[in-house]
């Protein structure tokens, strides 16, 4: 198991950590604050920095999983390519301090925040998300057309109006008695410790509210310049928006 910090506190930028295992598919420590793809939004990327100085350049994470393909409860640190030599010196109980790309992360913030805005200005079910620090899209499950100058306008007013956004949870007998929170087709929540996280945007207006297990900024105003650069008819039951920064 990984001790996943950045679940609550996403501004978390590095954490001394133990490394447990080291194998092809990467190293897991015992914590640490790199986020592992999942929920539509791209894992992080860093460096693990060891005791002597040298530094191993990590360019994803991932969910550790077992030979029969199910998650551990561990995480990834996936390597980039041509550090062999110093992979060949590390091993489990070393200490490292793990420390994310902070610019990188923080627009996966910005924007994953944003698809939360996004489902407020289109109430609609979403059936295929993907957060990456270039552009975010969301995929809803709708016929109707999309005004991309309205919903651009629109989620400027929502950043403009500096909504507080806060992490908090419920139990999952509260989620099966409002499946309705669910919001995604295509992504549902973890299970299994008894709480689901959520994500609520908004204090004394409510602009959204749902599981997530994504990172997030604190406030809607910290977003910044966000723009719909497309909407692309996928299918006839699909609208994709896509996101850019201004």
């Amino acid at each position: 198991m990984t001790q996943e910090l950045f679940r609550d506190d996403g501004y978390l930028r590095e954490c001394d950590a133990e490394m447990r295992s080291v194998n092809e598919h990467g190293l897991e420590l015992d914590r640490t604050v790199f986020y592992p793809l999942g929920g539509g939004q791209a894992g992080d990327s860093g460096v693990l920095v060891l005791a002597d100085g040298r530094t191993l350049s990590i360019a994803d994470t991932r969910k550790a999983k077992d030979e029969q393909g199910q998650p551990t409860g561990g995480i990834w640190h996936v390597p980039a390519a041509g550090q062999e030599a110093l992979l060949a010196t590390l091993q489990p109980g070393q200490r490292v301090t793990a420390r994310i790309d902070w610019d990188r992360r923080h627009k996966l913030m910005r924007f994953h925040t944003t698809t939360h805005l996004l489902c407020h200005l289109v109430p609609q079910l979403v059936n295929g998300c993907s957060i990456t620090p270039e552009y975010a899209r969301l995929d809803f499950n709708m016929t109707d057309p999309l005004d991309k100058d309205a919903l651009t306008q629109g989620i400027a007013r929502l950043v403009a109006a500096a909504h507080p956004v806060a992490v908090g949870s419920i139990t999952d007998e509260e989620l099966d008695a409002n499946p309705a929170l669910v919001k995604s087709m295509s992504v549902q929540p973890p299970r299994g410790t008894g709480r689901i996280r959520t994500i609520r945007v908004g204090a004394d207006a409510l602009i959204d509210f749902q599981p997530c297990g994504g990172t997030h900024v604190a406030n809607t105003s910290e977003i910044g310049g966000v723009v719909v650069t497309r909407i692309e008819k996928k299918s006839a039951t699909t609208r994709r928006v896509v996101l850019g920064f201004a």
